[in-house]
């Protein structure tokens, strides 16, 4: 029986094993022309396909240690966010930023460029000071921040260059958040002032439906011990006591992390709880990041489409990211706004709706999220990523025989005489 990615969306063409232990990775390796790895199986796009073998290393341990002396922590590739985050807080330690959930593999949202949401943040690779490859060839290879000139392609490397065995990721002191939730905020004085409301906290979403109603909701994360740490009044409203009922975030408000009081990092900067299922289920995904300095060009660009999104979408979140040095990293070298849009489970009400977003979005160079929905026979990646033939260049000599290739890959990285 054929195998289906988180969300049911996606069916896997290849068959899937599980090795039980990492050891087992070489000789699957060695035995198979074409090879993918999977995670937790987060990605709508077909980038962990391949019609040869998957290798789910889902079920590997977390493997984590912490060195007091760098204050680095090192994970294996079966590490999930939600056994690295409590495993740092009981150290006294912290990531800068999260996802909106925990429950994803790291290695897989590292390769992706997952991000979550902040001016001054960037996206979760950017933690990666180490990476540990194991090639198709069986070759062990590290890549260290500072001594390899190579690292900055080889951390969002869409699983092109061999399997993550391991990463190291820096951290900082822990600290504590604040999270409120604005409803109703007027969608007009938003789109006049855009930058006061992405501002306006240490992590910002803003979840809208492109209709020109009120904002249904907007979450500001505040970081307790800065200047902005107290809630305060929002476009004249000040911010809800409960999760409401029929939150655009999930249906199920308990399973959101708390809000209208402070607690730990971890628990306040993704929007869902470890313990519980997150978002919705059955759905589809996809975003685009623009110039930052084009925000007002963008809003209003996607929101003279909305009519054209109605049928497809369940609801949009609008976050912003600082850039970082990656060369296959939406961020790369431009603070970005990020425009997610969650999508029924229907690719033929998507599929247009995706188009008009991406026609409204074209004059701003927008580059969509890897592991999303988009039309990747569009997509022009040497437009988009300046660094691109240095990384087929990376990915041959570490991949020679390109078994790591799918047809994702041939058609987005590989494509236009790559």
């Amino acid at each position: 029986m054929a195998e289906r990615s988180w969300s049911g969306t996606l069916t896997y063409s290849g068959e899937v094993v599980r090795p039980s232990a990492l050891a087992e990775v070489p000789a699957l390796l060695a035995a198979h022309e074409r090879v993918r790895i999977l995670g937790t199986r987060h990605s709508f796009s077909a980038i962990g396909d391949t019609d040869g073998v998957l290798i789910d290393l889902s079920g590997l341990p977390p493997d984590l240690s912490f060195d007091e002396a760098s204050g680095e922590v090192s994970l294996g590739c079966g590490a999930r966010y939600a056994d690295v985050v409590p495993f740092l807080q009981r150290r006294g330690r912290a990531l800068p930023n999260t996802g909106s959930l925990p429950h994803i593999n790291v290695a897989g949202a590292v390769s992706t460029g997952t991000h979550g949401s902040g001016d001054r943040l960037r996206n979760l690779s950017s933690a990666v000071c180490e990476v540990q490859l194991l090639t198709a060839e069986g070759e062990q290879v590290t890549l260290r921040r500072g001594e390899h000139p190579d690292f900055a392609g080889a951390v969002v490397a869409l699983g092109a260059l061999g399997v993550v065995t391991r990463l190291t990721l820096a951290t900082e002191p822990t600290y504590d958040v604040r999270q409120d939730v604005y409803v109703g905020l007027d969608r007009a004085a938003f789109l006049a002032d855009p930058d006061a409301l992405l501002g306006a906290g240490y992590s910002v979403s803003v979840f809208t439906d492109w209709d020109g109603r009120p904002l249904p909701e907007t979450v500001v994360k505040r970081r307790i011990g800065s200047a902005d740490d107290a809630p305060t009044p929002l476009l004249g409203l000040d911010p809800a006591g409960e999760w409401v009922g029929d939150s655009r975030i999930s249906s199920e408000p308990e399973s959101l992390t708390a809000r209208g009081v402070s607690g730990p990092w971890h628990e306040r900067l993704p929007h869902f709880r470890i313990e519980r299922p997150p978002s919705h289920g059955a759905e589809l995904q996809s975003e685009w990041f623009v110039p930052r300095e084009r925000t007002g060009e963008a809003l209003e660009a996607v929101s003279r489409v909305g009519d054209r999104l109605r049928d497809a979408l369940i609801v949009s979140e609008i976050r912003t990211m600082a850039a970082d040095d990656l060369w296959l990293s939406p961020g790369y070298r431009r603070d970005s706004l990020c425009l997610h849009f969650t999508w029924r489970p229907d690719h033929d009400l998507v599929r247009p709706a995706v188009r008009a977003v991406e026609e409204a979005l074209a004059p701003l160079a927008a580059r969509p999220h890897w592991g999303k929905v988009f039309d990747v026979d569009r997509f022009d990646v040497a437009a988009a990523y300046p660094r691109v033939v240095e990384f087929r260049s990376l990915a041959s000599r570490l991949d020679p025989q390109g078994r790591l290739r799918n047809d994702f890959l041939e058609r987005t990285v590989w494509a236009q005489g790559g």
